[in-house]
């Protein structure tokens, strides 16, 4: 074979706030678009339903873009008709993202993040629930590959769809932080929310009812009753009890089914320690982990989890709940919490804020070798190899 003629869905990466699946879909299209320069045996071809963010990979010899419409149904309908009409011009599809064209003339590899809307079925709406089942199950049937992100989601893909488990690629996300950040921009996102630099818990991610936050918010209320009472027994304490409390910073856009969220946080005595941001732009997110006491990711469900990858790589730990695939991210660093108990949950919370600095400078360098087992160059290279081996099994 002289090219490999590769077609990319860009859907998922062509958002301009991304979060969850369209920062893994941005990554590895960057990894891609790297791993082919100069090398003009692939083409790629990334096909949208409207103009590429200017963000995303400029286009070049062997990389270009192409708008496909409809807009509307376009997996349904934009995509299996181009597909159909230039099959000729193409080998394989990937798509990063869950949903695969409806027909398809030549062989994809698919991808899926979770299952969390077949664990979780009544925190989903109607209309996203009925594509995320049904849609999501054509696309794995018919996939030669599925790409997924941790051994956890590999064995319910398997269990759920009965899909072979050597037809079930782990290419696991990674952290990718901005390295530099405005010290000016920093400062004011303090002062508008009135942060205190090392005095907050943090959670980090799209506010949804599977994230479990009304129990974290019930833990943080029972480890600052513990922190109220620890000092009232101090001598000479001249501050008052709230001054001294810690913060819980929930950043992140707002997902579905929030009304009980908010409702949680009005009734709290501690409304004025828990700080709503909404979602956090990407060179804010640096100093926000290094200067949290430790982040905390305790959702009942979990694909991967990349905030406690992000809080790693910069030292900070995670307190995360035991379960799904969170052990997978953090190994033996950090916390790990059963996250339907509250009071377990607590206790994590006054071990991370009881641990000396020394303690912890120690324990970041830990924490930062575990996050640095994972790497976007690392997922993309398994990405291109598994797109290899599908067209080699084809031809």
């Amino acid at each position: 074979m002289s090219k490999l003629k590769i077609a990319i869905d860009g859907n998922e990466a062509n958002i301009k706030n991304r979060v969850g699946s369209n920062v893994y879909a941005f990554e590895v299209l960057n990894q891609l678009y790297e791993l082919t320069k100069n090398k003009q045996r692939y083409r790629c071809t990334i096909l949208l339903a409207k103009p590429a963010l200017a963000d995303l990979p400029k286009a070049r010899s062997n990389w270009r873009y192409l708008i496909l419409k409809p807009r509307r149904f376009w997996t349904q309908w934009a995509l299996p008709l181009h597909l159909f009409w230039q099959q000729k011009n193409y080998h394989v599809l990937f798509t990063p993202g869950h949903y695969a064209p409806r027909f398809s003339a030549i062989p994809y590899v698919s991808s899926v993040m979770d299952l969390a809307y077949l664990k979780f079925p009544q925190q989903f709406n109607k209309h996203d629930l009925y594509q995320l089942k049904h849609w999501t199950d054509y696309s794995v049937q018919k996939a030669a590959k599925v790409i997924t992100i941790s051994q956890f989601s590999k064995l319910a893909i398997h269990d759920a769809y009965h899909k072979s488990l050597q037809d079930i690629v782990v290419a696991p996300p990674a952290a990718n932080l901005l390295i530099r950040y405005s010290p000016l921009r920093w400062k004011a996102f303090l002062r508008k929310w009135g942060i205190v630099k090392q005095q907050y818990f943090l959670y980090l991610g799209t506010l949804q009812p599977r994230k479990n936050l009304i129990t974290l918010i019930t833990a943080f209320e029972a480890f600052c009753h513990w922190q109220a009472a620890s000092q009232l027994k101090k001598k000479n304490a001249v501050r008052k009890t709230n001054a001294s409390l810690p913060q819980l910073i929930i950043a992140g856009k707002l997902g579905w089914l929030t009304k009980e969220l908010k409702e949680r946080i009005d009734q709290t005595a501690l409304k004025e320690q828990i700080i709503l941001t909404g979602f956090v732009s990407e060179d804010i997110k640096r100093p926000l982990y290094q200067n949290a006491k430790a982040t905390v990711l305790v959702g009942l469900y979990e694909g991967f989890g990349i905030p406690p990858l992000e809080s790693m790589s910069v030292g900070t730990p995670a307190i995360v709940a035991k379960t799904s695939s969170l052990p997978e991210v953090v190994g033996n660093t950090g916390w790990q919490v059963d996250p339907n108990s509250s009071h377990d949950i607590a206790k994590a919370l006054k071990l991370a804020w009881s641990t000396p600095n020394k303690s912890l400078k120690k324990q970041a360098q830990r924490v930062k070798k575990q996050a640095s087992q994972f790497s976007w160059q690392k997922t993309g290279k398994v990405i291109l190899k598994t797109i290899r081996e599908v067209v080699s099994v084809k031809t």
